[in-house]
């Protein structure tokens, strides 16, 4: 027992929520049910990032502002959320004068109390698709990479991060994992870039280029860089800047998940900032990989996009979410195709789970005359606990469905609906002893499939036959 928190990135709301927004909030989600279920005072973040010059710059095109973009694509999160049944405790906007801009701002004057931050000129490339700023040998042709776009040249006056002052530093935390990098060959991928020589960077643009911004203190014609001041959207969020009691008994954060591309502005620039400002580092960051589909990143001009709302229209958002957790490796780029979703949906849900309650349930029904009853309170298997704390998301389901095939087989090895015929007490005895073993399954189901679990265990309680779990799909 004790406090558990974690956080997901603040999401670019420039657009509607994709696929990996999804399936990065779901493992939080999944976590935070999981630790809540371990009696933990859990705090659960997530929210959206409004601010920078893609969005002035969408905006701009679809003849709106960047409030009233951002206004609309932060409702489409609350409600993708919703429908996915995530249990966030609260939605960060870095757009929040009250519950975010104090301790942007406060942790700005904390920098340059440490005479960390410093006014300096830059001549580079700025990607306004990547909000950051890139290197000649970052480029691909000339182009970004992730956008196929060529960047832009800038020449400004900009204030500066002393990010080289805490090289040594970082490079020790990381290799003794003061900071937990999870998984370890990430690990290896930010000692090598440390090693390659750490660059200060720009925190802050002219507010003539970039106007949708937190300003600076004490300098009215210079704004936060997006993402000096996204990035303290985990401390302002709990309290820093406004409320210190409730900022001290959250602080640190137990785990950030972020995606691999943004792995280097959390694990290297956010911790520098915190050793600038004096505070604790996060005890781990687990950096999940893309999700691809045919083998090929998703994109509207190969036509191979997946859009979550689709999935949970016609699926069912529990089905999402266990194909997120169990199909999908955190470690590892993972590949989603509506054929292989469906191949997962009929074989392991349909008729497996599914066809599992449909049986057990229907002989309770019939012949048993009370339903059973069995403790919450049993501590979790020491594999499936385990897998949790290491962010082995599919091999605690994996457990969970080897659990499911076990039960299968003992049903059609000793044959209860025989047995029952022949002697009733003896069956009776084995039926029962099969709907206290669904009621473990269900406990076991609850991170991960909330919804899912409450009709197992309601079903169980009542002794009653549920409805289809996970109707068979339309030919």
């Amino acid at each position: 027992m004790g406090k558990y928190y974690i956080t997901t990135p603040i999401y670019y709301s420039n657009a509607a929520p994709h696929v990996g927004h999804a399936y990065a909030t779901t493992l939080a989600d999944i976590l935070a049910r999981f630790h809540r279920l371990q009696n933990d005072d859990v705090f659960f973040l997530t929210g959206t990032a409004d601010h920078g010059q893609k969005i002035q710059q969408k905006a701009g095109e679809a003849g709106i502002t960047p409030k009233e973009l951002t206004d609309q694509n932060a409702e489409f999160f609350k409600d993708l959320y919703s429908k996915l049944e995530i249990s966030n405790d609260f939605f960060i906007r870095n757009s929040d004068k009250e519950n975010h801009w104090p301790g942007a701002q406060t942790l700005w004057q904390r920098l340059v109390e440490s005479g960390d931050i410093y006014k300096g000129s830059y001549e580079g490339l700025y990607c306004i698709g990547c909000e950051k700023f890139i290197t000649e040998k970052e480029l691909a042709d000339g182009r970004c990479p992730d956008h196929d776009k060529a960047p832009e040249k800038v020449v400004e006056e900009n204030y500066f991060f002393k990010l080289s002052k805490y090289s040594d530093q970082l490079r020790d935390i990381i290799a003794n994992d003061e900071i937990r990098i999870y998984p370890e060959n990430r690990k290896n991928e930010l000692l090598a870039f440390i090693d390659s020589d750490l660059e200060d960077v720009s925190f802050s643009r002219p507010k003539g280029k970039v106007g949708w911004a937190i300003p600076v203190p004490d300098d009215p014609v210079q704004n936060m860089y997006v993402w000096c001041e996204e990035l303290s959207n985990y401390i302002s969020a709990i309290g820093y800047g406004r409320d210190e009691e409730q900022f001290k008994s959250l602080w640190p954060a137990d785990v950030h998940i972020v995606g691999k591309d943004i792995l280097r502005f959390h694990a290297i620039i956010w911790p520098a900032m915190l050793l600038s400002a004096g505070l604790e580092l996060p005890k781990s960051i687990l950096g999940t990989g893309l999700i691809i589909s045919g083998g090929r990143k998703m994109s509207k001009t190969i036509g191979n996009v997946i859009d979550p709302q689709d999935l949970i229209d016609k699926y069912g958002a529990e089905a999402v979410r266990y194909y997120f957790a169990r199909h999908i490796s955190p470690f590892t780029d993972g590949d989603l195709t509506i054929e292989g979703f469906e191949e997962a949906y009929s074989g392991n849900l349909v008729n497996g789970i599914g066809n599992l309650v449909s049986r057990i349930m229907k002989l309770a029904e019939t012949h048993l005359d009370r339903s059973v009853e069995r403790s919450e309170a049993e501590a979790f298997p020491e594999q499936y606990v385990e897998a949790f704390e290491k962010f082995e998301f599919n091999r605690a389901v994996d457990f969970i469905w080897e659990k499911i095939q076990k039960l299968d087989e003992r049903i059609a090895e000793e044959e209860p609906f025989k047995v029952v015929k022949e002697d009733e007490e003896k069956g009776k005895q084995m039926i029962a002893q099969l709907a206290s073993e669904l009621c473990v399954i269900a406990r076991l189901l609850n991170p991960i499939m909330p919804e899912t679990s409450e009709k197992i265990k309601k079903a169980v309680l009542s002794n009653k036959k549920p409805e289809n779990l996970f109707p068979r799909l339309e030919s």
